[in-house]
């Protein structure tokens, strides 16, 4: 496996059943950074179907906010972080510094030595959002997404449990 890995892709593709593939494909202990906060019942079932579909291996640190710190906290195994438009959702609704909480992060991937898979959907291939908040929310994953799969060292599009590897325009 590549030190760093993310897996874009839409609603239900397959991108956090192939991420937690490639993590436990690591040796070690495994650590799940969870970005999703448990706001109704319906996101409760969510969240306690994806810790069964998870061993005994993992540990789950919940980070709706303080991913970056999160990451730099694993110093054994792999980490997996699901996900980043999550992440996103929660520094906008809170009104954060989404610039600077990007460079945070781009340095907690960049200082960690652990392999680092990461989740991330890929909003910006449907119509273009009638509201300004989906506009600017849009925007936001789409930056977002650029940076991150600039520092990481393998991204995959995975539609459809496919995936199609992502390459760097040589120029």
């Amino acid at each position: 496996m590549t030190r760093t890995t993310l897996f874009l892709g839409g609603a239900r593709s397959g991108k956090s059943r192939l991420a937690q593939q490639t993590a436990e494909a690591c040796a070690g202990p495994l650590a799940y950074l969870a970005t999703a906060e448990c706001r109704d019942g319906e996101m409760e079932d969510r969240i306690a179907r994806h810790r069964a579909d998870r061993g005994e291996r993992w540990r789950t640190v919940e980070c709706p906010l303080a991913l970056p710190a999160a990451i730099a906290s694993v110093e054994t195994g792999a980490v997996l972080v699901d996900c980043l438009t999550l992440w996103l959702s929660n520094l906008m609704l809170g009104e954060h510094d989404i610039a600077g909480a990007t460079e945070d992060l781009l340095d907690a991937i960049a200082g960690s030595p652990l392999p680092i898979v990461i989740v991330s959907n890929e909003v910006g291939m449907g119509i273009v959002p009638d509201h300004p908040l989906g506009r600017t929310f849009r925007d936001a994953a789409g930056r977002l997404n650029q940076a991150v799969a600039g520092q990481v060292n393998a991204s995959y599009f995975v539609a459809a449990g496919l995936v199609l590897p992502l390459q760097r325009f040589p120029g």
